[in-house]
């Protein structure tokens, strides 16, 4: 190990010294000759590959400490956070896949350099590569990815082959960017395994996904990857839908040429038709209230929640928002869902509180847990963005220890995670006025300071602004 280090001054140091040939003023760079400029930029990709070595080590660790098999005592969730990725994007201020890339790869050189018995030694060499800082941890992730393992595609390929593999690659991989590294990875994966398509068709069977991603801006991102039949059945309905704009079969009858003819002369762009066209038929399917419709999705139709001051929408100004995001809608948006699902009055005392609906019982109500959604907007733990679908009610004041009540003051939204992370690692959750405050147990933080829980409901922060005003 101590050479190890001793290869990371090394590599540091000379690294930095090369740094500080590099112009940091705009006006400087502008005048670096074509070569001069390429190099400086292929010099500062050296010391990244030099950093992440260094900090691929640390994720790696972190990981560790925080395996499933720890369960709440492992790093992360006694911190807070759910896995290592959210721990490590939390300290890192990264991206979610940054994080999750420096996870992985931390994990793969943490077992290279631990001489662990790892569930895939054929990435030992890969994780020696990114620790001495000779391949990027983009280039790792590319291998891993591309080579896949064992476990999911049958006997065909031994350890030794995929080993070969990878060591072929890190051959190849000062050559390749990690897009290309993958492709290749992909092809030699496919070399090995030829007569494994059965296997590999059942493959992408089991990881066919449909995921929900926070774009910047707040909303939200879905992200498909169907299996191989259900992409052909994808491309069908994408061709289908946009051929009259693509160049597509010229028809023959009145009615299909009438309809090609609309979709040629739509304004909306491509990817705008095709968004609103899928989601009208989603609507369709769900609206027709069939016996297979109830079967997928029971009987409870998708609905939109949206918030909005009674004020504001008795004089038709200002704004209104959608349940669980924070980008604001239109008068005339609320009022057009107003007008085709109704209206459910909440009433808020000045301190921002719920007006509380007098009921005593052990579990809170729909409608309290309505309530609850619009004051919280979401999981009231720090960093945590599951709305309020996803949670559930918790008595501050615990029902069978404190004897509390079951009253809108004393009880807050979490989703499940952070709600047995409480009660199984002993946080505690106080309310002053109309705050609430996260106290962490002491073997996470001796001081005990209470950390603040702000609503995630931006209507609430609205309504709280215009009182004020």
């Amino acid at each position: 190990m101590q050479i190890l280090v001793d290869t990371f001054a090394d590599s540091l140091g000379a690294s930095l010294s090369a740094a500080e040939a590099i112009p940091s003023d705009i006006a400087m760079i502008s005048a670096l000759e074509h070569d001069e400029l390429l190099g400086s930029l292929r010099t500062v990709a050296e010391i990244r590959r030099v950093l992440d070595a260094r900090a691929s080590l640390i994720a790696g660790e972190i990981a560790h400490r925080s395996r499933r098999e720890l369960g709440y005592g492992g790093l992360a969730q006694r911190a807070g956070f759910r896995t290592p990725e959210a721990l490590i994007q939390h300290e890192t201020g990264s991206t979610a896949r940054d994080a999750s890339t420096l996870a992985q790869v931390g994990s793969i050189v943490h077992e290279a350099l631990a001489d662990a018995t790892s569930g895939e030694p054929w990435l030992t060499d890969v994780g020696i590569a990114v620790s001495d800082g000779t391949i990027s941890i983009e280039a790792a992730r590319a291998i891993r990815s591309g080579l896949g393992g064992r476990a999911d595609d049958g006997p065909g390929i031994s350890a030794d082959d995929l080993t070969h593999a990878a060591n072929s690659l890190l051959k190849e991989a000062s050559e390749l960017d990690a897009d290309r590294l993958y492709r290749r990875a992909r092809e030699l994966r496919d070399g090995l395994d030829a007569a494994g398509i059965a296997d590999r068709e059942r493959a992408l069977h089991r990881q066919r996904s449909l995921r929900r991603v926070r774009r910047p801006n707040g909303l939200s991102r879905y992200i498909l990857d169907p299996d191989l039949e259900s992409a052909a059945f994808w491309d069908d309905v994408y061709d289908k839908l946009t051929s009259p704009r693509r160049g597509g079969a010229r028809f023959v009858d009145e009615d299909d040429k009438s309809w090609a003819e609309a979709i040629a002369a739509d304004t909306r762009t491509t990817d705008q038709y095709l968004h609103d066209s899928i989601t009208q038929l989603l609507r369709i399917a769900l609206e027709s209230e069939s016996t297979e419709s109830h079967r997928i999705i029971g009987s409870r139709t998708p609905a939109v929640r949206v918030l909005v001051s009674a004020d504001m929408l008795a004089t038709r100004t200002g704004h209104g928002r959608i349940e669980g995001s924070d980008i604001p809608i239109s008068i005339e948006t609320v009022e057009r869902l107003a007008c085709t699902s109704g209206t459910v009055a909440i009433a808020f005392d000045e301190n921002g509180q719920v007006i509380n609906l007098g009921r005593e019982q052990r579990l809170y109500s729909g409608r309290q847990r309505i309530a609850l959604a619009a004051r919280d907007g979401g999981c009231l733990f720090p960093d945590c963005g599951r709305p309020p679908s996803w949670c559930e009610a918790h008595h501050i004041e615990h029902w069978h220890r404190d004897r509390g009540k079951t009253n809108l003051a004393d009880g807050v939204l979490l989703c499940r995670h952070h709600h047995m992370l409480l009660h199984n690692n002993h946080w505690e959750i106080v309310r002053r006025g109309a705050e609430y405050w996260l106290i962490p147990p002491a073997d996470v933080d001796p001081r005990q300071a209470p950390r603040p829980m702000p609503s995630k409901s931006a209507a609430l922060q609205d309504l709280r602004a215009g009182v004020a005003s």
